[in-house]
């Protein structure tokens, strides 16, 4: 029996997924197998000997304390590309709000009221003031062209948008899913210079912290539109306020308000609505928990932040799951204990990722001696050992 702990409000279409012949949860779980985990700060969080994995049903992990994970031998899931539709409806129509000034401008009509019949007088009179411009024709830059990133580029495309995609890191998967009419730029500079929109679409690491910031504005557009709905931390705050007190910038749609951006002219501060919807709800909670059921039951592992992903078919007998150091010479010193013990390896898979290494051993024996756990469990390097029957 597996106990499910979640620390948000989980959509049901996850938590069902959860056989109950095999699976208990509820928030009073003691000693949890696995957390399941929208936004809740994680970073505080004393964790047990017996925590297996951390499902996030989105795609950020920035509540999650990875390092401390990975040294746990703990595996992080996220569910890429869950929200992905309803995040890339909300840059859409972020992008036509802020050209045509729309918020504004049903602000300023809630203040004629109590005039009566004058009242559409004054809005024909009026409305010249939330002028904007039209999406069609305009160059929109993307920088990140992960799920969100792709969908964002193929509308914009299909509203009659000129796009430029920038991703070093683009998969041959995600390519696939690509519009060719997309312009794929080599480096960031060639999309400031030339795009009326630019949105952001990466994770926040050291290394794109405040890639948006004064010396970056600086080689845009002027009057450039900017979004953000990937996390806070990549625009700098005092430089994109400043840059809309000059006009360099026209407007900032962000969904990471902070106090400072408030009030702000010529920023529109969503309230982190990005994947509220009951649909990506329902779709990151099924993809967790479906990642959390394969990696308890069978060892795998899809979609992992801090793990590599390993996954292959069950055979018969047991299955080894061991974390560890990505040490040279691992695989041969695992090898050479089953050797010892004359147990035959049927399966083996390793992978690694950067400090970090993932083996799925299996063996035709359903029973697996305790020495040769514990033979596992003291070569250096081991973070993990697990025995699925």
């Amino acid at each position: 029996m597996f106990n499910i702990k979640p620390l948000n409000k989980i959509s049901p279409s996850g938590l069902s997924r959860f056989d109950g012949a095999k699976y208990t949860y509820g928030d009073d779980i003691e000693n949890p197998d696995a957390i399941m985990v929208r936004s809740a700060k994680m970073h505080d969080m004393a964790f047990e000997d017996g925590l297996l994995a951390i499902g996030r049903a989105g795609a950020g992990v920035n509540n999650i304390p990875l390092d401390r994970c990975s040294e746990s031998g703990i595996v992080v899931f996220n569910t890429p590309g869950a929200n992905a539709n309803a995040v890339k409806e909300l840059v859409i129509a972020g992008m036509l709000i802020c050209s045509r000034r729309v918020i504004p401008a049903i602000e300023w009509e809630k203040t004629l009221k109590g005039n009566g019949a004058e009242v559409a007088k004054m809005v024909e009179k009026g409305k010249s003031a939330f002028t904007g411009p039209e999406l069609m024709g305009k160059t929109l830059g993307v920088i990140g062209l992960g799920a969100i990133g792709i969908g964002v580029a193929n509308t914009a495309k299909s509203l009659g948008m000129e796009v430029y995609g920038y991703d070093p890191y683009l998969s041959v998967d995600a390519a696939w899913h690509l519009s060719r009419s997309i312009k794929h730029s080599s480096n960031l500079d060639e999309i400031f210079a030339n795009c009326d929109y630019i949105t952001v679409h990466v994770p926040l690491t050291d290394e794109t912290r405040d890639m948006i910031s004064a010396k970056t504005i600086a080689g845009m557009k002027d009057g450039v539109r900017i979004l953000n709905f990937a996390r806070g931390d990549l625009v700098n705050t005092a430089d994109i306020i400043a840059a809309l007190s000059t006009g360099k910038v026209a407007a900032y749609v962000t969904d990471f308000a902070n106090d400072e951006l408030l009030d702000v002219e010529g920023v529109i501060a969503i309230p982190h609505l990005g994947a509220s919807t009951p649909e990506a709800e329902d779709n990151c909670a099924s993809m967790a928990a479906g990642e959390l059921i394969d990696y308890l039951e069978n060892g795998n592992i899809v979609n992992s932040v801090n793990m590599p992903a390993v996954s292959c078919h069950r055979t018969e007998g047991a299955r080894i799951c061991v974390i560890h150091k990505n040490n040279p010479g691992m695989i041969n010193k695992l090898s050479a204990l089953f050797s010892s013990k004359n147990i035959n390896i049927e399966n083996m898979l390793n992978k690694s990722k950067k400090d970090y290494a993932y083996t799925l051993i299996d063996v035709a024996e359903k029973e697996i001696d305790e020495s040769i756990v514990d033979g596992i469990k003291n070569v250096e390097g081991t973070i993990r050992v697990r025995v699925i029957k």
